[in-house]
């Protein structure tokens, strides 16, 4: 097998698969959002020290045993103890997870692709109402973009009860996602080795573009005081310990089972430490990177939307009191308001209520939401919208795209590795097999209650079940196929020599950190007591929240324990199966 299994073209290729992997949507949008919640800057200090105790060691842990193994993950934890066979089989049932639901970001990101060349942008106006007297109640309650996004895009249902229709619009978009994903993965490292330089190089550049747009927008600069600005008291806030360690160990992918799947074609004497610290760096360097893109451009936003609310103000005293056009400005405002108060009461009190209360710490604290609504919200108000727009939507299917071969590879390495499927079924069969298989169950996500199962699967598919995957690796290479073992074997296979940093955090840091982490979501479902959804609320335009029904929480309960229940299974099967065999044995003598 060795022998016959293909490799990477040239080192940078594997590189750049790991970075297209790596690179996603993770740290465009869920990093800064981080940093706004936990500290602006000081939020780097816990971020850059998770990246060194736990990122990086794991990272070069799962390169370093799919390089050795040289199979994918059912194969290669087979390899390192039979009873581990369940650890691979638990990667490939969540990367299974993932890719089912994964995919339909990507078919989200064709839709408003296509809906970018229109001029003016559709979520940039509200549309009329059936009289066309006046505009849609929803969208005027809500806003513009929230409702193309609820409305237009999903047409939500108002709860996970009332599952609806599939939309066609979406369903046609998810069925071009899968299809491209197939394309890119038909020849296997052949094809993919191609794409990857794509995918990992084009955001980039893209990001650089809006990096020179970004800072050229009025009010960004308010956006990046606000991120940079240390609030050095969250340090001493175990949640931001806790959302650090949570972003590097997703943002890197770790458990999924595809970096042992991409490792698994190097060449056996490649560098894979080096390249572990490479990716690690990368990717983190990207999250800040993509920081100062976003709140640049969210300072812009926020700025915007600050101006647009002093101007009602001043139009509204201006025009309750009879004031001169252009006396009232933004830098007499808050005097005039005072003089206004004092000289006529009464007729001020009526206007009050109908005054809004403009503030840019408000506007900068609302939150950075969901990248289909606030980055479209920022768009809207660019000139040349379309131009951005497209930008940015094409920046997000490359993104997604690039992860979704790094999913469909966790599953498909270890099923062209099986010689039992592979000798009935070519590698393009298996290929179209598991991409027909997740897009047709992937469609549930297109009906009207849709995006409420996405929300199922995003947050309860992969959290606990990673956490314990990633955990039973690092103890089984350090405890159970030995960590001088496991160290003479990657000399014997590199050259270089496996120093303490790496034996101390595989060792003893990063099982710790990581138990840490298990227990902590343990007792925060557990603390939680009822789970709940946001649903969206037409008649108030925005969301509110629900208990999720029975039935949704035993599905939510199928997800976690579908795939953690394979490690034990695994290994009591393999048990079963050699007591049946040495019975056997005993009987025959």
């Amino acid at each position: 097998m060795d022998e016959a299994r293909p490799l990477w073209a040239t080192p940078l290729q594997f590189v750049f698969a790991c970075i297209s992997y790596a690179v996603g949507l993770g740290n465009v949008w869920r990093f800064p959002y981080l940093c706004q919640m936990y500290g602006g800057g000081s939020f780097l200090v816990p971020y850059i020290i998770m990246l060194t105790v736990e990122g990086m060691p794991l990272l070069y842990l799962e390169l370093a045993v799919g390089q050795r193994m040289r199979q994918g993950s059912i194969g290669a934890w087979r390899t390192i103890s039979p009873y581990l066979s369940g650890v691979g089989v638990a990667s490939v049932v969540v990367s299974f997870f993932l890719s089912m639901y994964y995919n339909v970001i990507n078919a989200w990101a064709f839709w408003y692709l296509f809906h970018s060349f229109q001029d003016p942008l559709p979520w940039s106006v509200c549309p009329l109402n059936g009289n066309r007297t006046g505009y849609d109640e929803e969208c005027e309650k809500a806003s513009s973009t929230q409702y193309f996004w609820y409305r237009k895009t999903l047409n939500i249902s108002p709860s996970i009860q009332e599952s609806g229709a599939v939309r066609w619009e979406p369903a046609l978009c998810l069925i071009l996602a899968w299809l491209l994903v197939y394309l890119c993965i038909l020849r296997g490292t052949e094809s993919t080795g191609k794409v990857v330089y794509f995918t990992a190089l084009l955001p980039y550049c893209v990001l650089i573009i809006y990096l020179v747009r970004g800072l050229t927008l009025h009010g960004a600069t308010n956006g990046l005081a606000y991120m940079f600005t240390p609030k050095m008291e969250q340090l001493a806030n175990p949640k931001a310990w806790i959302n650090a360690a949570t972003q590097i160990f997703f943002s890197l992918g770790l458990g999924f089972g595809s970096l042992i799947a991409f490792a698994s074609y190097n060449e056996p004497s490649n560098n894979c430490q080096k390249h572990a610290v490479i990716v690690s760096a990368i990717n983190s360097s990207t999250s800040i990177f993509a920081s100062v893109v976003t709140f640049s451009i969210y300072g812009f936003k926020a700025t915007f939307n600050y101006e647009s609310c002093l101007n009602k103000v001043i139009l509204l005293l201006t025009n309750s009191f009879d004031l001169e056009d252009g006396f009232l400005t933004v830098s007499n405002l808050e005097e005039v308001k005072s003089y206004l108060a004092s000289a006529y009461p009464s007729k001020y009190s009526e206007v009050f209520p109908q005054m809004k209360n403009c503030s840019l710490e408000s506007e900068l604290e609302t939150g950075t939401g969901l990248a289909f609504i606030v980055y479209t919200e920022a768009i809207k108000n660019m000139e040349v919208s379309q131009l951005w727009s497209v930008l940015y939507f094409f920046m997000l299917l490359m993104l997604g795209i690039g992860s979704m071969l790094g999913n469909t590879a966790a599953i498909l390495t270890p099923l062209t590795d099986s010689k039992v499927i592979s000798s009935y079924l070519p590698k393009e069969a298996i290929s179209g097999l598991v991409c027909l298989v997740s897009c047709a169950i992937g469609l549930v996500f297109t009906m009207e209650a849709g995006n409420y199962w996405f929300d199922i699967f995003n947050d309860y598919a992969a959290t606990l079940s990673l956490l314990l995957i990633v955990l039973v690796e690092t103890l089984a290479v350090c405890y159970l196929y030995g960590l001088r073992r496991f160290e003479s074997d990657l000399k014997a296979m590199t050259g270089h020599a496996l120093n303490w940093y790496w034996k101390a955090m595989w060792g003893g840091v990063s099982p710790l950190l990581i138990i840490s982490l298990f227990i902590f979501y343990l007792s925060d479902y557990i603390i939680t007591g009822t789970l709940q959804y946001q649903a969206w609320d037409a008649s108030q335009g925005q969301l509110v929240t629900k208990d999720y029904p029975p039935y949704a929480l035993a599905i939510i309960g199928l997800l976690v324990a579908s795939s953690t229940m394979c490690i034990p299974l695994g290994a009591l099967g393999t048990f079963i199966v050699r007591h049946l065999k040495r019975g056997d044995t005993a009987s025959v003598a």
